[in-house]
């Protein structure tokens, strides 16, 4: 192989390797959004069980605690919980002081 050769299987080898990565951050960018959607959806799930317990039960009080031990399994798994940023996924799992707040309250 002479030097020519060589230097296109590199040029055709680094092609695809941009192409690769470039299809690796799109399927990375459909997946946060589909999580996040997952995320959104087991949240207003959450909300219309609450509702549901509450119109067939008529006690809120354990359809709240309920709600809050759903929101901070949510807040668990790397979500935020807060109405600031409700339903987005939390940077490096850094802890949010607006969802502590929303989970500490009594």
């Amino acid at each position: 192989m002479d030097k020519n050769e060589l230097f296109d299987v590199f040029e055709d080898v680094s092609n695809n390797l941009m192409e690769n990565f470039a299809q690796v951050e799109l399927v990375k960018k459909k997946m946060q959004e589909i999580i996040e959607e997952n995320t959104q959806l087991r949240i207003e799930n959450t909300k219309l069980r609450e509702r549901l317990f509450d119109v067939d039960k008529k006690e809120a009080p354990k359809a709240s605690s309920q709600g809050l031990e759903n929101l901070e399994s949510i807040y668990e798994d790397g979500f935020h919980v807060c109405n600031n940023d409700y339903g987005k996924r939390r940077d490096d799992n850094e802890d949010c002081l607006f969802c502590m707040e929303l989970l500490n309250r009594e």
